[in-house]
């Protein structure tokens, strides 16, 4: 199992086995420097402590802030036209819209609503369960592509002569249909049954559980994190089958069209609120257990991260999407379901070491009274004369009230019946059909996601269409709005000025050719970069020659004391150093990724505004390079950037979005990205980070928009290199010759620019080779070689 650079062992491990294991190299001699200097031109640095560690919480302390801003500014973004329920659709409709693409609902068209229709079918042609004026039914349908929507269909034995309105009940993801249609002992209350009694038909479909796949992670975030990374979403796949479904109910409706209802509970009733919001013809909503502030999604289960939700719909939004149609809200009781839970049901503790399950910490959430009362009040704000809601708090889920009410908006009469004792005979092994039904829906998705995967180099190809590359004048100009196509919707830039940076410094090593000095910067309100810039001893401070500068970057886990060589990590074999002993000057920034759960859960605070840990590290080296070109000794033309690993996802990232970088070397990262995310095949598990660890590493929609080729070419025409080593775990020699292929084919085989590409594949594991990546930094960055 690849887990990047962290421990460093494993990259060893691999070299060891492949028959190429390498003698350490023997270390630079690092001696604390005799004084605390700080550097000419900068204050003395007088922080103490671990600073790569203040460094990560000042971000997470920034995240909070710009969650509290998005939260502030929402409403601003909002203007409905209250004046009638007609002028108030048109204006909500382009926020549906932008809702149902956040949810992916765009890529994956339904069937068309003329043909929709149920399937009957049972193994045995047997229906699930009789009574004496219903039956119910095993049905599918079609949901889009050829994923099929599942679960329970209860008709009245009358017909359509007997049928007042038709629901979509909607249980928690840890409920079965079978559960609340009351047809298996459950605590579940059986509110699909009650609505039948009351004169509906209902629709029960089946969600994924969270039960434990063989990965250790739930069957949701299992399916989730390939979709997010190819622009899907799971909530986004069983919304398409719930608005399917619907299309079913209405399509076999007789000439009198009958009203059609959403209800559900739990993860039913987030599905039934969205899936209110997004279609117009549900005549009414009903929510259960799910409704408050959403500022906390960064707390619940990865399948409910929806990428920049934040910045412009909280529940209260999405509510108003429902109206002027009526929205019923029942608070009080939630399901208590978490990922990595106390006994008790909680959150456990965040950790800064390796958790021993490789999802990511989630729990659903139980807002307080409080909570709803002032979501519910934001809710009537954006409504005015338009709101339409009814709540209700109850100790039981879908008390009898709440279902009265959602049946009366639907305008039923009889709601006294819902509370008839339940007589029927079920046919059949519920627990089989139960558990084949679930293998087939997990099946289906995953399949689905692999298809997309395929699809997806076609994808990116379309979303290119407008790049030009008939000669290097054309492609320099047309890619500038794939930059910022990847600044603003890919990476996400907070729109935060920097402020003066005030650097600060001190003396922190000497070696027989070095000096080292840490370095603090300050970048945005709150938040500030760090690293160690290393000097050669013979370089005159007073800028009396110009030097080039390599940034350096660590890997996972990572801090810049190991790039320096401080640490002994073999796998960065202290380039820093090495590289300034060869004359040149090196920066070894501190970057956001380290500390486990504190920085992996900060890219789902980040991305529930719409941003990534990079919109934070970026304007981090923007000020870095700033900084190193205002330099009396530096060459402010000449500063590049070699990453390691995680660094190396740096380097196809951070220089695109940094002008000042000159080149990029991505060491022990390049591969097929998109694969590597989203692959679930056995062969490729071995590589694919599906059933890793590593939670935060999936960014969305990058199968339809930037792989690692279409991101070389935002830093081309800079020159641009990959340092490979055979026994990499990152991905087999394959995959990373694929993805390369079609860089050298736009440096030299499109731009005639192929001696600024080039890739070294050396007989090694995962580490810094460093040996024609030396000799790429001395052509590039025009220094001689020692």
């Amino acid at each position: 199992m690849h887990r990047r650079l962290f421990p460093c062992l494993i990259a060893l491990a691999l070299g060891s086995l492949s028959g190429h294991a390498q003698e350490p190299p023997p270390w630079p001699v690092l001696k604390p420097a005799p004084d605390s200097e700080p550097l000419p031109g900068t204050d003395r640095l007088e922080m103490t402590g671990d600073i790569s560690r203040q460094l990560i919480e000042a971000n997470d302390r920034f995240l909070d802030e710009r969650i509290a801003v998005a939260a502030r500014e929402r409403e601003g973004r909002w203007q409905p036209d209250h004046a009638s329920p007609e002028a108030y659709e048109k204006s909500v409709a382009p926020h549906r819209e932008r809702l149902a693409k956040m949810l992916g609902l765009h890529r994956d068209p339904r069937p068309d609503p003329a043909e929709a229709a149920f399937e009957y079918y049972s193994p045995d042609g047997e229906p699930a369960a009789v009574a004496k004026d219903f039956v119910v039914r095993s049905v599918r349908w079609r949901a889009f592509g050829d994923v099929s929507g599942e679960g329970l269909l209860i008709e009245p034995v009358g017909g359509e002569a007997v049928i007042r309105a038709d629901v979509i009940a909607i249980p928690d993801a840890d409920q079965t249909p079978e559960a609340i249609a009351g047809l298996t002992p459950s605590d579940a209350t059986a509110f699909a049954w009650k609505l039948a009694q009351a004169g509906c038909r209902v629709l029960v479909p089946s969600l994924i559980d969270r039960a434990a796949t063989s990965h250790g992670l739930t069957a949701r975030e299992w399916l989730h994190r390939p979709a997010f990374e190819l622009g899907r979403h799971l909530l986004g796949y069983e919304l398409n089958m719930i608005l399917s479904g619907a299309a079913c109910l209405r399509n076999t409706q007789s000439t009198q069209p009958r009203p059609v209802g959403v209800i559900g509970w739990g993860e039913g009733g987030l599905l039934a609120l969205h899936a209110g919001a997004l279609d117009p013809a549900f005549a009414v909503t009903g929510v259960s257990g799910y409704f408050g502030p959403r500022e906390g999604l960064w707390r619940q289960p990865a399948e409910h991260n929806i990428f920049g939700l934040l910045e412009t719909f909280g529940d209260a939004e999405i509510a108003a999407l429902v109206a002027p149609r009526p929205l019923i809200i029942e608070s009080g009781t939630y399901p208590r379901a978490a990922y990595r839970a106390t006994p008790d049901g909680q959150l456990e503790q965040l950790t800064t070491e390796r958790a021993k399950q490789p999802g990511k910490p989630g729990i659903f959430p139980v807002p307080t009274p409080e909570g709803v009362a002032a979501e519910t009040a934001r809710y009537r704000r954006l409504t005015g004369s338009q709101a339409a809601l009814t709540a209700f708090s109850s100790e039981s889920a879908l008390s009898d009230d709440t279902l009265a009410a959602f049946a009366k908006a639907l305008g039923l009469s009889d709601t006294a019946a819902m509370a008839k004792p339940r007589e029927f005979t079920t046919i059949g092994e519920a627990t089989e059909r139960i558990a084949s039904r679930r293998e087939r829906q997990v099946t289906s998705i995953d399949q689905h996601n692999q298809r997309v995967l395929v699809n997806a180099a076609a994808e990116r190809e379309v979303y290119f269409k407008d790049l030009k590359t008939d000669n290097l004048d054309a492609f320099s100009v047309s890619i500038e709005a794939y930059r910022e196509k990847f600044r603003t919707e890919v990476i996400g830039d907070f729109g935060v000025e920097t402020i003066e940076p005030r650097p600060r410094s001190r003396k922190y090593q000497e070696g027989p050719k070095t000096v080292s000095y840490e370095v603090v910067l300050d970048v945005l309100p709150g938040v500030f970069a760090y690293g160690i810039l290393t000097l050669p001893k013979d370089l005159d401070l007073a800028g009396g020659e110009k030097r080039p500068v390599v940034v350096c970057q660590h890997g996972l886990e990572g801090t810049p004391q190991d790039v320096i060589g401080e640490a002994a990590h073999q796998a960065y074999s202290a380039f820093a150093t090495r590289l300034a002993e060869r004359g040149f000057i090196t920066f070894a920034p501190q970057n956001g990724y380290k500390y486990f759960d504190l920085f992996r859960m900060q890219q789902f605070k980040a991305q529930s505004i719409g941003k990534t840990l990079f919109s934070i590290i970026i304007p981090q080296h923007r000020q870095i390079t700033d900084w190193l070109a205002s330099l009396p000794y530096v060459a402010d033309d000449r500063i590049g950037f070699y990453g390691l690993s995680y660094g190396g996802k740096s380097a196809m990232r951070i220089p695109p979005l940094v002008p000042r970088y000159c080149l990029s070397i991505c060491s022990a990262d390049f591969n097929e990205w998109v694969w590597k995310n989203a692959a679930t095949d056995p062969r490729s598990l071995r590589y694919s980070y599906a059933n890793k660890g590593e939670y935060e590493i999936f960014e969305w929609d990058l199968g339809g928009t930037f792989n690692y080729a279409e991101m070389a070419a935002l830093i081309c025409p800079r020159p641009f290199m990959v340092e490979r080593g055979h026994f990499d775990g990152v991905a087999p020699d394959d995959k990373v010759a694929h993805e390369f292929a079609k860089v050298r084919f736009l440096y030299q085989g499109k731009l005639g620019i192929g001696d600024r590409c080039e890739i070294e594949w050396f007989p090694g594991p995962h580490k810094i080779n460093g040996v024609a990546t030396y000799d790429f930094l001395h052509r590039h960055l025009r220094w001689p070689k020692p």
